[in-house]
């Protein structure tokens, strides 16, 4: 029993920083692309259309960011900051809005 309830425990912190990416890093990229239409932590977006990032799964912003720069996702203007990122860059900005406290889900 042991070793499943540190199994349980690790995984119920791993949701608070997404693995590999750098949250000052992210926090500064996110200045630099995101704030404007998303809000500097992602909890206050610009117009009613813009998603709320805060608090948003980290794997689910780095598939987002990815499908946006290989044109999967059709949305001119993401398609247009998603290209000027890395995969490093989509991993940091994760880190930082996945830690980000909001509504979206329960926080741990």
């Amino acid at each position: 029993m042991r070793p499943a309830f540190l199994v349980v425990l690790a995984l119920a912190f791993a949701g608070s920083a997404f693995a590999g990416g750098n949250l000052e890093k992210g926090k500064i990229k996110a200045a630099e692309v995101c704030a404007a239409c998303h809000g500097a932590d992602g909890s206050k977006p610009a117009a009613p259309e813009n998603p709320i990032l805060a608090g948003q799964y980290g794997d689910y912003i780095v598939k987002a960011l990815t499908d946006y720069k290989s044109g999967k996702r059709a949305n001119p203007v993401m398609k247009a900051f998603a290209d000027q990122l890395s995969k490093q860059d989509m991993q940091d900005l994760a880190a930082w809005f996945s830690s980000q406290h909001s509504s979206l889900h329960f926080q741990r």
